[in-house]
């Protein structure tokens, strides 16, 4: 008896609920009032509508892998009428004003935002800890031995040499960089 009359009153209360609502029924014209789980009209896969990404350099890249990363920017610049692996050979220098130069600024405004490679995370003027991460390069390489150096204006490059141009700094520096930043990157 007991069970039945459980059964009953769940009955009556799932009947009743309905009745308890607001107007603001389908039926009366306005918005349902019931809790639902409702999604945004379909849209696209986040991979489908997500912008292909222009890759990024590693400060662990040797030359031969940053040339693999650039292939597909040269690629893109030699379907636009230029070759800068060619260029690069040839030592070609687009004279300023020359069809050459324009030539070469018109294949780079279609390759470069697409294919060009970012900088490392760590060098990047979008990354608002570049700059602490050069002053960490600064202080390692003027441990190092490196006495002419500084970050540039631009608060992310370094700056070798000085204003007398320092051969030593800039010798040193140059060979010392890389371990300098491998050194900053662990520390972060």
């Amino acid at each position: 008896m007991r069970r039945n009359a459980a059964l009953m009153f769940a009955v009556l209360a799932l009947t009743a609920l309905p009745a308890c609502g607001s107007p603001d029924t389908p039926e009366a014209g306005g918005a349902p009032r019931v809790a639902t789980l409702q999604s945004a009209a379909a849209t696209p896969s986040a991979a489908a509508s997500k912008k292909a990404e222009r890759p990024r350099e590693r400060l662990d890249m040797t030359p031969e892998e940053y040339e693999v990363l650039l292939e597909p920017y040269n690629k893109c610049m030699r379907e636009q009428g230029f070759d800068p692996v060619d260029a690069r050979k040839k030592a070609e220098v687009a004279v300023p004003g020359s069809e050459a130069e324009k030539k070469v600024e018109k294949a780079n405004q279609i390759c470069e935002p697409q294919f060009l490679p970012l900088p490392p995370w760590e060098k990047d003027p979008a990354n608002p800890e570049a700059r602490d991460f050069a002053l960490d390069v600064v202080k390692c390489l003027k441990r190092e031995g490196v006495e002419f150096v500084e970050v540039s204006e631009d608060g992310i490059s370094i700056a070798l040499g000085g204003d007398q141009n320092d051969s030593r700094s800039i010798t040193l520096g140059m060979d010392r960089i890389p371990d300098c930043e491998r050194e900053a990157a662990a520390k972060n």
